[in-house]
């Protein structure tokens, strides 16, 4: 059975961190693209970051580049997203996704629909 689980959301004070783990059962990790997203209440699901598997190199979003950074973890079939300088804005619900058609990831990463397997999500909230 394919699954993919968060961990590691929080409430934490603006200008702190936070890891987020992802965690794959049913498949390999290291042979798919995996996406994060996040979804504040209200808005729409938003694209922040994609990890390929076929030449590791990751993408983020403007908003989020210089202050989160992804990582993978082979031997625990688990991807990391560590999230520094936490602003009130980056309050959401975070997803990480995987796209089996896809070890690198597409033009299109930032789009929910070019992923298949998802996970349930963890809550962030930024706070003082």
């Amino acid at each position: 059975q394919v699954q993919l689980v968060e961990s590691g959301g929080d409430l934490v004070q603006p200008g702190g961190s936070l890891r987020l783990s992802c965690a794959a059962s049913g498949f390999s990790l290291d042979s798919y693209a995996i996406g994060w997203f996040r979804q504040a209440p209200g808005k729409e699901r938003q694209g922040i970051s994609c990890f390929g598997s076929s030449d590791g190199t990751p993408y983020y979003a403007n908003h989020v580049e210089g202050r989160f950074a992804v990582s993978r973890d082979n031997a625990k079939n688990t991807v990391y997203l560590q999230m520094n300088s936490l602003e009130p804005e980056d309050t959401a619900v975070y997803y990480c996704a995987a796209d089996r058609y896809g070890s690198a990831c597409s033009l299109r990463w930032r789009n929910p629909g070019e992923y298949d397997y998802w996970g349930q999500g963890t809550q962030v909230t930024v706070s003082s």
